[in-house]
């Protein structure tokens, strides 16, 4: 194995079995300081449970990217950036922030980026360029925010994503940035191990999905010769992180059709719908990570297909997505409250 793989493989297995270790921590501080999650309203779980899930998986997946790989200093922005929406994600579950403080703060860090050159480099028009990093990263950050509204489901998808987008910018030979982010999807997938128990141990909450979805986010746009594929690269992109967006569209939609306000909390994401049918969050989170990983197959093979299949790949799947939001808003799946 080339010493640069080996490192990589290095960064994903200190996250792994960090996030063994640090959850059950995160667990105890949070019970000892009543850092809970009460049940009420639309939520399903029945007895309070502890949050700082995001403090776990973001402070094992920075401590091990920092041991292994120089993405922690070659990509400071992120990492600064995904320890400030922490800050802010975890200061929300605590007190509620409510959504202008977070998307202002979302808004900073997507600046950020851009200013250090790890933004979107598509346009020959740099205040463009801006703009579809902000929106890019904003969007992002709520899509994974909005999933996660079952066990295991954020953060199973943010580990399959992170790995395919880790496999991209090994493809292309950056391989401080693959070990940066696959750094992230061992954090998570050790989280999976409490999350996923039954009933779950711990929550992300937000100050988890916000810095989780800032990541993958971020690092998608590091990811090497985006700019050379022009605006198809934002097309290409799209699968590695469809199913936040599938997911956030159909809520969109469904809300839309209802009258229902956006950022209301209800059970009507993917995650409710298919818990509908298997009856399992263990069951979801499979489902889940067998779709994201197919989409990321997708978005790696168009990479290297180039622009044309890029521009085909975004018709097909625009076409596809709302095919499926469509099938989803059909009775049979419809959420049950919304069929009776």
């Amino acid at each position: 194995m080339p010493a640069e793989a080996a490192t990589v493989a290095l960064s994903f297995g200190a996250a792994l079995i960090g996030a063994l270790v640090v959850v059950p921590a995160a667990i105890r501080l949070a019970r000892r300081t009543q850092f809970l999650d009460r049940p009420g309203g639309y939520k399903g779980h029945a007895t309070p449970t502890p949050y700082l899930g995001g403090l776990a998986v973001i402070t094992t997946f920075v401590l091990a990217a920092a041991a292994f790989g120089d993405g922690v200093t070659e990509f400071a922005p992120i990492t600064l950036g995904a320890i400030g929406l922490l800050a802010v994600g975890t200061l929300d579950d605590r007190i509620g922030l409510g959504l202008l403080p977070r998307v202002a703060l979302e808004l900073v860090a997507a600046t950020a980026l851009w200013a250090f050159g790890l933004g979107w480099d598509v346009f020959g028009s740099e205040l463009a360029n801006l703009l579809l990093t902000n929106l890019w990263v904003v969007g992002l950050v709520n899509a994974f925010n909005l999933m996660d509204n079952l066990d295991g489901a954020t953060g199973t998808v943010a580990s399959v994503a992170a790995a395919g987008v880790g496999v991209l910018a090994a493809i292309q030979g950056d391989w401080a940035l693959a070990a940066l982010v696959f750094a992230l999807a061992g954090a998570c997938l050790g989280f999976l191990r409490y999350n996923l128990a039954a009933p779950a141990r711990i929550f992300l909450g937000d100050g988890g999905s916000m810095p989780i979805g800032f990541v993958v986010a971020a690092t998608v746009m590091a990811v090497p010769g985006q700019g050379a594929i022009g605006l198809p690269a934002v097309l290409v992109a799209i699968p590695l992180v469809g199913l936040p967006v599938l997911d956030t569209a159909l809520v969109m939609v469904s809300r839309w059709r209802r009258r229902v306000s956006l950022v209301s909390g209800a059970r009507d994401h993917l995650t409710h719908r298919l818990l509908q049918r298997v009856r399992s969050p263990r069951e979801v989170a499979v489902a889940l990570a067998a779709v994201q990983g197919g989409l990321s197959v997708v978005g790696l093979t168009v990479f290297q297909l180039g622009g044309e299949s890029a521009l085909a790949l975004a018709i097909g799947a625009v076409i596809v997505g709302a095919g499926v939001v469509a099938v989803l808003e059909a009775s049979a799946w419809a959420p049950e409250r919304q069929r009776s």
